[in-house]
């Protein structure tokens, strides 16, 4: 065999290396962008396994292949602990992003031309919600219901009306940039009334929901899905959760309906976090993000910030910059600048295009795995009102990034 085989990163490609080196460094920054998390060292590990090496079509113990039996192993366990985890029926842990397991979903349950409802991409919905540009509102007709104008919430009596009115095969409820708690014994209801399933897309909220400080969509919605990278701080991946009269349909969906060979390694990976999910430490974790998001919320409000509903009851919160005279775009860029990364985002109703937008996503995932609370968020929302009151100036941006790298000092991610 080639002796390259056996070399360290470092040596076999120097220049992937030095990039891998470099978003460490990055990531030392102070990181809110809600969508994101830290994996510990054993998800890392897991992810980085010779499971990698094995193809392993199928499911557990009826496999395509041979040489399954360790696989088999660890996907059983991946299976076992989510059902604990959530208290699911069934779990299908194959589905290689969120979108694919919501793409699964409607392949098992619904035909072409069927109608989703779902929120408004630009008031937190998803692409793979029935949006127009995406697969999903291709194959599918992609119908919305919005956040009220006034409050920035859901009002479901708007929401029931939109159902009334649209008659659909599905309703999807579970957001990227919701800010509130999902009322999903309320979309059971409406779901019910109208004849329709309900899928509780769960991707930002799932860690939230295991260590319960969000209420759980499980008694409610006939299929969950969920990613594994957010606040579950496992592998980039997704699964099913369903009631087991449909567990047969979204296995097909999965396997072979929309994917071939499962990412073994991410399976294992999966397993560990789902491990982890169960423990003491990470249900105390996930009430600091809470309690670290609605600080940080409390502090933005203090500082002159609009957020969108007027606060968090959640790991984000969006905040409309339109009466601050700049941009989500510009604020993105002038924060990262100083050393605080998070996202431009629509808010409700927003004038701007969806690549300038009038607002940013922040979360705290990241900053409270890290050991940051309260005191922290504080300091952060200053930073920020510092930063976005005067974008132009290259001091003060200067002075909040050395700020932010001593803070940063004191809680590193990599020991």
């Amino acid at each position: 065999m080639d002796d390259s085989f056996y070399l360290p990163l470092s040596e076999a490609d120097p220049e992937v290396a030095a990039a891998v080196t470099l978003e460490e460094k990055r990531q030392e920054g102070i990181n809110l962008i809600a969508s994101e998390s830290l994996t510990s060292a054993a998800v890392r590990e897991a992810c980085a396994s010779v499971m990698t090496n094995k193809y392993a079509e199928g499911y557990p113990h009826k496999r395509y292949y041979g040489g399954c039996e360790n696989v088999d192993r660890v996907e059983d366990l991946a299976v076992e602990r989510a059902k604990k985890l959530f208290g699911a029926e069934h779990v299908n842990v194959q589905p290689h992003s969120g979108t694919q397991a919501n793409l699964a979903v409607y392949l098992a349950m619904l035909k072409p031309g069927d109608t989703l409802l779902s929120m408004e991409l630009s008031h937190g919905g998803h692409l793979s919600h029935g949006y127009k540009i995406n697969e999903s509102g291709k194959i599918y007709k992609g119908e919305f219901y919005t956040v009220s104008r006034k409050t920035g919430a859901l009002d479901m009596s708007e929401v029931a009306a939109r159902a009334r009115e649209v008659k659909p095969k599905l309703i999807v409820c579970g957001y990227s940039a919701y800010p509130r708690t999902v009322p999903f014994q309320e979309f059971r209801e409406v779901a019910d009334e109208v004849g329709a399933y309900l899928m509780a897309d769960i991707a930002h909220i799932a860690g939230l929901v295991g260590a319960e400080v969000h209420p759980s969509p499980v008694k409610y919605a006939d299929f969950i899905t969920t990613t594994t990278h957010k606040t579950l701080m496992g592998p980039r991946g997704a699964m099913i959760m369903c009631r087991q009269e449909h567990a047969q349909a979204i296995d097909k969906a999965v396997f072979p309906g929309c994917q071939g060979g499962p990412f073994m390694h991410i399976i294992a990976a999966k397993a560990v976090c789902f491990r982890e999910n169960m423990t003491s430490a990470r249900r105390r974790m996930m009430a600091q993000v809470v309690a670290n998001s609605k600080a940080l919320a409390g502090s933005l409000l203090k500082e002159g910030f609009d957020l969108v509903s007027g606060g968090t009851d959640n790991h984000l919160m969006l905040a409309d910059l339109s009466g601050k005279g700049l941009t989500g775009k510009v604020a993105e860029t002038v924060l990262g600048e100083a050393g605080i990364t998070l996202n431009k985002n629509t808010v409700p109703y927003d004038k701007q295009s969806p690549f300038v937008t009038s607002g940013i996503r922040l979360g705290t995932p990241c900053v409270t795995a890290r050991g940051m609370k309260e005191e922290e968020m504080k300091q952060i929302a200053s930073w920020i009102a510092e930063v976005v009151s005067k974008p132009q100036d290259a001091m003060v941006c200067e002075r909040v990034r050395k700020e932010v790298q001593a803070l940063c000092l004191k809680s590193p991610i990599y020991r």
